[in-house]
């Protein structure tokens, strides 16, 4: 009984590290451990000044993506899954950046938890990926993905959900398409469009109606900005898209790909 209480209180005093990361980079899987994160030779205390999850000024204890992402070419395309099922899609080469805008990995240490992101919920941890000076890249929300468990290497959206191209007339500069490219970036990680897509967060965009087809006038542009503002309720997880992170032409660029695929519905798989 003695030997019992004394391993008990052993289990206690030592901290658990049970979350993994795991990355699948292409013909190679790695498994990284909370531990070994942290006393990666890498590893650094780096300060948010603008968290986009906490809102306000954070610091972690984090690692250079560069030095996780072991093989990876800047026209490489990555997909970052969260564990409530968050796929943010991101290409490469803004992770692999040494200067400007930087991604990095924080790590939640057991021992000194991040705080909770609101009543009833828990931190961003794990792991989040975070980013020094994101102004100098034009980093959206959405490549902030936290609660982070697997990070992929694979093909581009295109090539992987031809459901969610624009019509193969259009010329590659078109508005559309560029509308098509904000889109990944911003809407991606939580909806689908035509079934299309992995993220299991969101409502689908075109299927059975395309938002563009039951918001009238300039309310669909409002709701990007503010969603919490149009329709109010507690468990609202979709972030507003502020000027500066999504310019009005950018926006206005957005709805017009949804607008055009609100015409090129396709049925959903049985």
């Amino acid at each position: 009984m003695k030997a019992l209480i004394v391993f008990g209180a052993l289990l206690l005093s030592t901290p658990l590290y049970a979350a993994q990361l795991v990355l699948e980079l292409g013909a190679s899987t790695r498994t990284w451990q909370t531990e070994e994160l942290l006393k990666h030779p890498d590893a650094r205390t780096v300060q948010i000044a603008e968290d986009v999850s906490y809102k306000k000024p954070m610091s972690y204890r984090a690692v250079p993506l560069t030095s996780l992402l072991t093989g990876i070419q800047p026209d490489d395309h990555l997909q970052a899954v969260a564990l409530d099922g968050f796929a943010a899609e991101m290409p490469a080469a803004p992770l692999l950046n040494k200067s400007g805008a930087r991604a990095w990995l924080a790590i939640e240490d057991p021992t000194k938890p991040w705080p909770s992101l609101g009543e009833g919920k828990s931190s961003a941890g794990p792991f989040y990926l975070v980013w020094t000076d994101p102004q100098a890249g034009h980093i959206s929300p959405e490549q902030w993905p936290y609660a982070v468990a697997t990070i992929k290497r694979l093909s581009a959206v295109a090539e992987r959900f031809p459901a969610l191209l624009p019509a193969p007339n259009l010329a590659k500069d078109d508005p559309i398409n560029k509308g098509f490219a904000l889109f990944q970036k911003n809407c991606l990680a939580c909806h689908r469009l035509n079934g299309a897509g992995d993220a299991q967060f969101g409502p689908d965009l075109n299927i059975p109606f395309n938002p563009t087809e039951y918001f009238s006038g300039d309310f669909l542009k409002r709701y990007i900005r503010d969603p919490q503002g149009m329709r109010h309720w507690p468990q609202g997880k979709m972030p507003g898209f502020s000027a500066a992170v999504l310019p009005d032409s950018e926006l206005d660029l957005l709805v017009g790909y949804l607008k055009h695929m609100a015409g090129r519905k396709q049925p959903l798989a049985p």
